[in-house]
């Protein structure tokens, strides 16, 4: 006595779509524009900067250069200036990207995060640079004895350098979390479920 099998026909379910690339080069162009662009308007923080914040003031008595006012508040005046203008640039910028490219993607915040660095960076340099009275012993011999001038723009936390970057990536990912776009739903399944094979009826064995 022999036994025919017939072996199960396996289902044939449709192909998958093809994986797209995690980065594409337009994504790295897009990155690139977004760190050139925010890391230019460093120029506009070093502007506000040098124009908003408040000076304190020198005296000299001939030998040696002493603070004005010991209690005066405009040294930290300076850096809570710098502080709120990197806050609101920072977040300046994430709005403008965020509307640029509503996507979003890693390279854009990455190009994000690295022009904010640099803008921080180039604001407060240029805000030393076009400060007046960066050569202290020069201005007070201009000035002369007994004669207050201002002082010369400076950071005393650096911590404030990193405003900027950080308010810029926090606000555009809080963006992309409320009004960003949303991955699109699962189609329905296209086949028969469960696919006939796992219910296979037994063959009745021939002799």
């Amino acid at each position: 006595m022999t036994e025919a099998v017939t072996p199960h026909q396996q289902p044939t379910l449709p192909p998958l779509p093809e994986p797209e690339a995690a980065v594409t080069p337009a994504d790295i162009r897009d990155a690139a524009a977004v760190t050139l662009a925010v890391g230019l308007s460093g120029v506009l923080l070093g502007l506000l900067w040098t124009w908003l914040a408040p000076r304190a003031q020198y005296v000299s008595n001939g030998e040696a250069v002493f603070l004005r006012d010991t209690e005066s508040e405009a040294r930290i005046g300076a850096d809570g200036t710098f502080f709120l203008l990197a806050l609101g640039l920072g977040v300046l910028t994430a709005v403008a990207v965020f509307l640029w490219r509503r996507r979003g993607g890693v390279p854009l915040v990455i190009g994000l995060a690295v022009g904010a660095c640099f803008a921080s960076l180039a604001g407060w340099r240029l805000g030393l640079w076009l400060s007046p009275g960066g050569d202290v012993a020069a201005a007070a011999a201009k000035a002369g004895k007994g004669v207050p001038f201002d002082a010369p723009l400076q950071l005393m936390a650096y911590g404030v350098l990193l405003v900027w970057p950080m308010a810029a990536v926090a606000a555009h990912l809080a963006l992309t979390a409320v009004w960003g776009p949303r991955d699109p739903a699962p189609g329905p399944w296209e086949g028969e479920y469960p696919p006939p094979h796992a219910h296979a009826t037994p063959e009745t064995p021939q002799s």
